[in-house]
């Protein structure tokens, strides 16, 4: 077998992956627990703050085993450069409490990982244009854009497997409407095809409203390509012996498919969901960087992005970046966890 699955590594491998995924999804549903302030808490004074530095050793040479910082100031004559009082040291508390918000939408709590002393503020990925902390949006807009992704591949794969299997199982005039109907969604350029059926929506929205006709939009755009894979098994599953004689046996057409025909595209299927995830997550941020997903105050990494359209934020601000970062991590575990499910299929 390929990538020695008969020795056991491929579902390791595959596990490996599902836990790394996992601790992502964990991380932006702890989203709150994780982040030390409200990710629309602003700072005006603190705008496009760098990260804040960690210290163990203050300016006497002094070492403390628990990590400090100190409180950020206006440079002189700047407008966007800050430097450190180091007058007084503030230490990072752990499970301190803050500002409240709710676990998975369900459960209020108020603690947080860490935190500091006021008048001081952690920006571990340092701020954006209004002093908001960019680890806390990060993580929040992941909630946003890993969610649409997952959420878009599975009702792509819904209707792909609903309508490739109906096309594959009964064929004639239902695979031929299927199928060209199919070919027409391919034909169209999926990028151009979300822009237009997103503009023809209203353009200020409720940003829950907003999230789930953007994931209506691009699970509906994409059905096309599983359906086509999901055809061509059904279409072959079906004049197999043992579904010719179940058949013969008096079986009905619904007990076929689910118990001999569907089962079958299952490897298909989850490979499929692995590559679309990261294709949707990528439509979420192209849309809402362009103000046409989730808008602000929520953050998704799309919006996240948006600063970058201007050119002195381009040059000056590294750190307003980490957005786009963050999704090349998430896409290689994807296309892994894609390529471990295709070695197994195979």
């Amino acid at each position: 077998m390929i990538g020695g699955w008969t020795s056991g590594g491929g579902p390791r491998r595959c596990k490996r992956i599902l836990g790394l995924l996992g601790l992502v999804y964990l991380s932006v549903i702890l989203a709150g627990f994780l982040a030390p302030d409200d990710p629309v808490a602003q700072n005006r004074d603190l705008f496009f703050a760098s990260p804040t530095r960690l210290h163990f050793v203050d300016q006497t040479g002094k070492l403390h085993l628990r990590p400090f910082v100190y409180r950020l100031v206006r440079r002189s004559g700047t407008l966007d450069e800050y430097e450190e009082d180091r007058s007084l040291i503030y230490p990072v508390r752990f499970f301190v409490r803050g500002a409240p918000y709710r676990i998975a939408g369900v459960f209020e709590c108020d603690r947080h990982l860490f935190g500091t002393d006021s008048p001081t503020r952690v920006f571990l990925l340092g701020s954006d244009e209004y002093g908001r902390d960019l680890f806390g949006r990060l993580l929040y807009g992941g909630q946003i854009s890993l969610f649409a992704g997952l959420l878009g591949a599975g009702l792509s794969l819904s209707v792909g497997l609903v309508l490739g299997g109906l096309a594959g199982f009964y064929g004639r005039w239902v695979d031929e409407v299927i199928m060209r109907s199919a070919e027409l969604f391919l034909a169209l350029p999926w990028l151009y095809l979300l822009f237009a059926v997103r503009m023809t929506l209203p353009l200020r929205i409720d940003p829950g409203q907003a999230f789930l006709l953007l994931v209506g939009v691009i699970g509906l755009v994409g059905w096309a390509r599983p359906a086509r894979l999901i055809r061509g098994i059904v279409l072959s599953g079906r004049l197999r012996d043992y579904v010719l004689a179940a058949r013969s046996a008096g079986a009905s057409d619904l007990y076929l498919l689910r118990r001999h025909v569907l089962p079958q595209v299952s490897g298909i299927a989850l490979t499929q969901a692995a590559l679309l995830v990261p294709q949707y997550i990528l439509a979420e941020v192209t849309l809402s960087f362009f103000g046409l997903g989730v808008g602000e105050p929520v953050a998704s990494w799309g919006n996240m992005l948006a600063s970058l359209q201007r050119y002195h934020v381009l040059v000056s601000y590294w750190w307003m970046f980490l957005p786009g970062i963050a999704l090349v991590p998430v896409f290689l575990l994807y296309y892994a966890l894609a390529d471990a499910l295709h070695q197994r299929a195979g």
